[in-house]
C-alpha cells in the first residue's frame, strides 16, 4: 500500500499513481514473450549495397534540398565508470602482496592491466595523468620504480586525480591528434559537418545527465567557437535530461517496493527507452542517432561518412515513394494499385500483412496499406557479426499478425528462442537515420508507436541484495517497434565502440604516430 507520504513523493517526482499501480502490476505479470520468427540476413531483411547503389543514394542525399533540417542526436547520458570495471574490481581486492602483484601481471592479454599499463604513452589523457600524479607529490617514474599500482589507479579514477570514473564518457579524451587531445563530443561535433550540415548549420542534440550538464556546456564552450572558425560554419547545439516522470520502482525477493535509507520509494531510471520522450520533442527532418562511444580518428572516419549518407539517401528515396503511395490511396484505388502497393510495403518496407490479408475487403486493405505507410521511419546500419552471435535484427510479428524487421536485445530472448539467436549474423551497431515526421509535415507522436509490451524485467543489486528492475521499451528496440525499419549492411569499420579503457588501445582510436613506431611499448610501468 501506498501511504500519504508515498504519494506525495512520487507527485514531487512527476509521476502519478497509476504510473506505479501499474510497474507494480508489471511485476506480477510480467511480460510476454516476444514472437522472434528468424534472424533477418542477406537477401532476407538486410540490404546490401553494391558500389554503384552506394554511391546512387549518397548522391540523392546530397542533391536533397537545403530546407530539409538535419540534426545528430547523441546519446551522452552514460557514466564512464562501466569503462573501469575491471580496474575497480583490481583497486577493491588489492592487497598489494607480491603474489597478488605477479598473478595479475601474469595476463599479458588485450584486455589485460599488463597491456594498459605497457601502453600508458598511446592514451590520450597520458598528460594530464602525468600532471595529476606530479601535483599530488610523485612521478611516472617514482610509481614504476615502486611498483605502486594503486597511486597510479587512484589518480585515474578518483576525485583528488583525473576523475574519470565519475565523468560521462563523453568527457573523457578519447584520441590524441596532431594539433590536440579530443573527447567524443569533440568528434561528433566535427562528424556532424560532414554529413549533418543543413547548409552552414550544424545542428546537435546531446542528451545528458542533469548532474553533467554544466561540464558539458563548459567544454563546448572552448570548442565550439574553435570548430566555427575552421569549418566555417554555425553550431547550434541543445541538450535535454531524461526526465524523471519515467523513472521506474523496483521491488525486493517479498515483492516489497524497494527504499532508500529515509524510508523514501528508490526510484531508478527506465533505460535508454526513456530517451523516446527526448527524441519526441526534437523538430527536424533528418535525425542521425549514433551513441557517444563510437567515434574514430580522422583517418577512418570516411567510411562513416560516406555510409551515414547513404543510408539518409535511402531513407529519402523510400519516404518519397511511401508518400507518393499515400497520396493515390486517398483517391480512386483499384486491384492493380492495391497490389502494386502491398508489393513495395513487402519488398521495401519489410513489412508482411497477416494472414488473410489476401481475403480481404478492399476498404480494409487500403486502410491496413495506409496505416503502415505513414507511420515514423528508420534506416539501420547492420555490421556483419564475425564474432559470438548477439542480439540484432530479426523478424518478428506483431500483435495484428503482421510481420516486420525489429531490433533485439540477447536478454529479450526466452529461452526456448536462443537457438533462433545463436543463427543470427549481424549485430546492431546504432547506427540510424530516421524521419519522425508524416507525410504532411507534422510531428508524430512518437510515443503512440511504442510497443508497451516490450519492456523488460532485470535482476540487480542493492546494498548486497538482490533486486528486481523495471526497464522500458528500448529506444531501438520496443520504442521504436511499431516504425517502418529499414536495414543495411554497413562495414565493421563505422562501428568502434569504447566499453573498455583497452578499447582506446585499438588501432581506430590510436594516433598514428603511436602506430608507426616499432615498439609500442613506451614506457613500463610497474611491470
Amino acid at each position: 500500500m501506498l501511504s500519504d507520504n508515498d504519494l506525495e513523493f512520487i507527485k514531487q517526482h512527476g509521476i502519478s499513481q497509476k504510473q506505479i499501480e501499474d510497474q507494480l502490476s508489471r511485476f506480477k505479470k510480467g511480460y510476454p514473450n516476444l514472437n522472434i520468427i528468424k534472424p533477418a540476413g542477406n537477401r532476407d531483411g538486410i540490404k546490401k549495397l553494391s558500389d554503384k547503389q552506394l554511391d546512387q543514394f549518397v548522391r540523392i542525399y546530397n542533391k536533397a534540398p537545403r530546407r530539409l533540417k538535419r540534426l545528430k542526436f547523441v546519446p551522452a547520458s552514460g557514466a564512464a565508470s562501466r569503462m573501469f570495471k575491471s580496474l575497480y574490481k583490481i583497486v577493491q581486492n588489492n592487497k598489494g602482496t607480491e603474489e597478488e602483484y605477479l598473478e595479475l601481471m601474469a595476463d599479458k592479454g588485450f584486455d589485460s592491466v599488463y597491456y594498459m599499463l605497457q601502453n600508458l604513452k598511446c592514451f590520450a589523457f597520458y598528460n594530464d595523468l602525468v600532471e595529476v600524479i606530479e601535483k599530488n607529490g610523485s612521478s611516472i617514474n617514482e610509481i614504476s620504480k615502486n611498483k605502486n599500482f594503486s597511486f597510479l589507479l587512484d589518480n585515474l579514477l578518483e576525485e583528488q586525480g583525473l576523475n574519470y570514473g565519475n565523468l560521462p564518457k563523453g568527457l573523457l579524451k578519447f584520441h590524441r591528434t596532431f594539433e590536440n587531445e579530443r573527447t567524443p563530443v569533440h568528434e561528433h561535433l566535427i562528424e556532424g559537418v560532414y554529413y549533418a550540415a543543413s547548409g552552414r548549420n550544424v545542428n546537435l542534440h546531446f542528451t545528458v545527465s542533469e548532474e553533467h550538464m554544466s561540464m558539458f556546456k563548459e567544454h563546448l564552450e572552448k570548442l565550439v567557437p574553435k570548430l566555427q572558425k575552421e569549418f566555417k560554419i554555425k553550431y547550434h547545439i541543445s541538450f535535454s535530461i531524461q526526465n524523471p516522470s519515467t523513472d521506474t520502482v523496483a521491488i525486493d525477493s517479498e515483492n516489497n517496493l524497494v527504499r532508500n535509507a529515509d524510508g523514501e520509494i528508490q526510484f531508478r531510471p527506465g533505460g535508454h527507452g526513456a530517451l523516446i520522450h527526448n527524441l519526441n520533442a526534437i523538430d527536424a527532418d533528418l535525425i542521425f542517432i549514433k551513441n557517444i562511444d563510437n567515434v574514430v580518428q580522422d583517418r577512418m572516419k570516411e567510411d562513416t561518412y560516406l555510409y551515414k549518407s547513404a543510408l539518409a539517401g535511402i531513407l529519402i528515396s523510400l519516404k518519397t515513394k511511401a508518400a507518393e503511395y499515400y497520396k493515390k490511396l486517398g483517391k480512386k484505388v483499384n486491384d492493380e494499385l492495391i497490389i502494386e502497393i502491398g508489393e513495395f510495403l513487402r519488398k521495401k518496407l519489410f513489412v508482411i500483412p497477416p494472414m488473410g490479408y489476401c481475403e480481404w475487403e478492399s476498404s480494409k486493405k487500403i486502410e491496413f496499406l495506409k496505416s503502415k505507410l505513414n507511420r515514423p521511419i528508420r534506416v539501420c546500419g547492420m555490421v556483419a557479426n564475425e564474432g559470438e552471435p548477439g542480439g540484432g535484427p530479426f523478424w518478428v510479428e506483431a500483435a495484428d499478425g503482421s510481420k516486420s524487421l525489429q531490433i533485439i536485445e540477447t536478454i529479450q530472448f526466452a529461452e526456448n528462442q536462443k537457438g533462433i539467436l545463436g543463427k543470427s549474423t549481424y549485430f546492431n551497431p546504432v547506427d540510424i537515420v530516421c524521419s519522425t515526421k508524416g507525410f504532411d509535415g507534422k510531428k508524430f507522436n512518437l510515443l503512440k508507436f511504442v510497443d508497451q509490451e516490450t519492456g523488460l524485467i532485470s535482476k540487480k543489486s542493492m546494498n548486497g541484495k538482490e533486486i528486481l528492475a523495471l526497464e522500458l521499451p528500448g529506444l531501438w528496440n520496443g520504442a521504436m517497434a511499431n516504425w517502418n525499419s529499414i536495414f543495411v549492411e554497413v562495414p565493421v569499420s563505422t562501428f568502434n565502440p569504447v566499453k573498455t579503457i583497452n578499447d582506446l588501445l585499438r588501432t581506430e582510436h590510436m594516433f598514428e604516430n603511436d602506430l608507426l613506431k616499432e615498439n609500442k611499448n613506451h614506457q613500463n610501468i610497474i611491470v
